[in-house]
């Protein structure tokens, strides 16, 4: 991967700048958001309210010495930033220990009654029987006509435009803001991405999912229209092994997103259980790595990381996360080539995304120029603008 000084890596420690309101506003946020959604003990509450005085104004400090965990966050650079400002170490690393630190905070890894219990259940519950979440099941009944070509381009982009649903970048004041500016591609390779599967005789998908809730539901979607039309033979489902970022999915989302469509009855209850079958005869699998959550680029993935991904005909890497974790999370040039700079990855790799952070790469001159004249910089974080990018070589 290029590493120059045109490609700085990103920080919170420049006040102003995207990563330092996150750092300063945002996980704040989250902590007393956490603390309101549950009936905490006084202890969890002491861990938190230390979690938010360490977090914006304290050191990275080592984890307990009984952790279960402490031994792998010291190869993923733990002893390297002890003793160091949050600000001032690298931004994804930063960003994923706060997550670690928070679950330590309220218990999650126990031993105790509050083991394994997610602190960011509730958001995503909420958000899973919304409204919101009804309207789309049920369009899924008018789009089961259409030709199966159209049905795979309108879950692609349903998949793609889920990314929004994203609760961590809701309490930042960025997502909260009232967009005037229509959503649209910035860079699109679908045709390329069809092509590349279609090549394949019994293609296998890998699918690593970024949130739960209104995302999931179209990945899963998008994964059993392609078993179903035998687009692809077989899929493979990524998702974290502890809750993180939020809201990002972990195995027991997945239940709960099944359960939502199997319930929801017409087209999105057929789905739902095509999806459940296939759980259970091996053609849709789930995986859980402990690197899903690592503080670290994909360009450091360990062995058996790379050789699940390299057996993939494609894997799509979903949002924001996976897409700072797959190029670097570098203030690059926007025209800097995206198969450049994702030549980490072990096989034909794509990235659906929705802009909420100031990485980026693979525009054309004319449209960043075209971007900075209508919105200055906010189009790189504001979430109205997706991206579609494929590396189809290693």
């Amino acid at each position: 991967m290029p590493d120059t000084p045109s490609a700085p890596l990103l920080l919170g420690n420049q006040p102003g700048s995207f990563p330092h309101s996150v750092l300063a506003e945002r996980h704040p946020a989250i902590i007393r958001q956490v603390r309101e959604a549950f009936p905490y003990e006084p202890g969890q509450h002491r861990a938190l309210d230390e979690l938010l005085a360490n977090c914006t104004e304290g050191m990275i400090e080592p984890l307990p010495a009984d952790a279960h965990d402490r031994d792998l966050w010291e190869t993923w650079g733990l002893g390297e930033y002890t003793g160091r400002p949050w600000f001032d170490v690298p931004w994804l690393w930063s960003e994923s220990w706060f997550y670690r630190r928070l679950l330590q905070a309220v218990g999650y890894f126990g031993p105790g009654p509050w083991q394994g219990v997610d602190p960011f259940r509730p958001f995503k519950i909420a958000e899973l029987d919304s409204a919101e979440t009804d309207e789309e099941l049920a369009a899924l009944d008018d789009l089961a006509g259409r030709p199966a070509a159209e049905q795979a381009q309108a879950l692609l982009h349903g998949s793609l435009w889920g990314n929004r649903a994203d609760l961590g970048f809701r309490l930042s004041a960025e997502g909260a803001r009232a967009a005037d500016a229509a959503p649209g591609l910035v860079a699109d390779d679908s045709d390329r991405l069809w092509s590349l599967l279609d090549r394949a005789d019994g293609a296998t998908l890998y699918l690593v999912a970024d949130n739960a809730g209104r995302e999931l539901v179209p990945d899963l979607l998008l994964i059993a229209h392609l078993l179903r039309s035998g687009r692809i033979g077989q899929a493979v489902l990524h998702v974290k092994p502890y809750p993180y970022y939020v809201s990002d999915a972990t195995t027991a989302d997945v239940v709960d997103a099944l359960r939502r469509l199997t319930g929801a009855g017409g087209a999105a209850a057929a789905y739902g259980r095509h999806l459940w079958s296939a759980l259970g005869d091996g053609r849709l699998t789930l995986r859980a790595h402990p690197f899903s959550s690592a503080p670290l680029p994909y360009a450091e993935m360990p062995g058996d990381l790379r050789a699940d991904f390299a057996a993939a005909t494609l894997t799509i890497v979903k949002g924001d996360l996976n897409y700072r974790r797959l190029v670097g999370d570098r203030l690059w040039d926007p025209t800097t080539p995206f198969a450049d700079v994702a030549t980490c990855f072990p096989g034909p790799v794509a990235a659906l995304r929705t802009l909420k952070s100031d990485v980026i790469t693979g525009l054309d001159a004319q449209t960043e120029a075209a971007l900075v004249a209508a919105e200055d910089q906010r189009w790189r974080t504001s979430g109205t603008h997706a991206l579609i990018q494929l590396r189809d070589a290693p």
